[in-house]
């Protein structure tokens, strides 16, 4: 690792988070040099912690795990007046305050800009909801697999003939996530260099439907709907799809007419590109079915691993694996995906790292904390001794 310290190192930011989206996204602050406190309910914490079927102890799950590396675990009753006093106490010092609940519960728990810039007119406040804090729906429960149906998601996936399909990953979830928290540094920029902060909002739906991206436009604009195409195809290029090979599937990508030259030399099949059925891009999507049954009766005469082998570096291809196969993939190892972390209840906990390097290096990543395993310390920093701490403990604030 550079000697440099993290971009991030300095930075203090409070999460009232739970569960998947926001935790996901404080996660890349956090890997990134940033103290994140994670604010939790004294009974329970993060519902996350309890979600099985892998625990490394009684509500202390491999899943929790995924999302709060490299974090501190606070435990604070924001529903009680001296817990959101201790808030306000800690907002003080903090660059930002994030959170990832229910529209309607920021305000009401003190977590706004409007609420907080008393104690530090340049405190950024984050808020991620499943629908908003604005509208008619800031009450409403939302999770990922709404968001995916309501926005269209899985009319797009899935066989042409099948019903429709959710995604096999909560990615609503994560791109939300990552939006807050570049929405959250954007305004941390701007903070420094205004003195003021202020709110920034993302919300599931939105995110969703802002993923749409070009079959949104094209069919707002020009009424073209995008159907499902089979074998997981692109809805225009040709091939790039799903192929049945001898032993599984692979993925074979001609987005551009160079790489149709190359497959068809390396695949022995020349005679394609000639034939007036293929010969233009047009006229590949429009014969697509016909092409697909001439490809497919190539690549089902030798196993995935042959074609990979054959086409890698030269076109975009790829296997269709298996979870095992994608996590048991060596490529991981060698650069860098996978590592270990030690945990108090399980020692060399094999984890996925950061997809961001900075100076060439992944960046460090540390097991997720026990429930409130910082919640002495942070509120020893805040002037609380021991007494007050069991006090504290005893009627439920922390």
């Amino acid at each position: 690792m550079s000697d440099r310290p993290l971009p991030l190192a300095g930075y203090r930011i409070l999460s009232a988070e739970q569960y998947g989206a926001g935790p996901y996204g404080t996660m890349f602050l956090a890997q990134l040099g940033a103290e994140v406190i994670k604010i939790e309910p004294p009974k329970g914490g993060d519902t996350a912690r309890a979600v099985g079927p892998h625990f490394l102890r009684e509500a202390e799950s491999l899943y929790f795990q995924t999302f709060n590396y490299n974090k501190r675990s606070l435990t604070l009753n924001l529903q009680s007046e001296e817990g959101r006093e201790i808030l306000r106490k800690l907002a003080a010092n903090a660059h930002a305050v994030a959170n990832n609940l229910r529209g309607d519960l920021p305000e009401r728990l003190g977590l706004t800009y409007d609420a907080l810039k008393d104690v530090n007119p340049a405190l950024v406040c984050a808020h991620l909801s499943a629908y908003g804090r604005d509208n008619e729906r800031a009450k409403w429960p939302g999770y990922d697999y709404l968001m995916q149906a309501e926005a269209g998601f899985l009319s797009l996936t899935g066989e042409p003939d099948g019903p429709p399909v959710r995604f096999g990953l909560s990615m609503v979830d994560f791109m939300t996530g990552t939006m807050m928290a570049v929405g959250l540094l954007a305004a941390l920029t701007d903070a420094e260099r205004s003195g003021f902060g202020r709110d920034i909002d993302v919300d599931l739906l939105s995110a969703a439907a802002h993923q749409m991206s070009y079959p949104g436009l094209w069919y707002m604009n020009e009424n073209d709907v995008t159907p499902r195409a089979p074998f997981g195809a692109h809805p225009t290029a040709t091939p790039s799809q799903m192929f049945r090979t001898a032993d599984g599937w692979m993925f074979v990508m001609a987005q551009l007419p160079k790489f149709w030259s190359i497959l068809v030399e390396e695949i022995g099949r020349p005679d394609l590109a000639s034939d007036e059925r293929f010969d233009t891009p047009a006229s590949r999507r429009d014969n697509r079915e016909a092409l697909t049954a001439e490809l497919e009766g190539v690549f089902t005469a030798q196993p995935t691993a042959h074609w990979v082998d054959l086409l890698k570096g030269k076109m975009p291809v790829a296997p269709v694996n298996s979870l095992e196969e994608a996590m048991d993939n060596p490529f991981l190892e060698e650069t860098g995906m996978i590592d270990h972390v030690d945990h108090p209840d399980r020692d060399q906990i094999k984890v996925l790292t950061s997809p961001i390097k900075v100076d060439g290096d992944r960046l460090p990543v540390e097991a997720g904390p026990l429930l409130g395993a910082d919640s002495a310390d942070i509120l020893a920093e805040l002037g609380y001794d021991a007494d007050a701490v069991a006090e504290l403990k005893q009627s439920g604030i922390v």
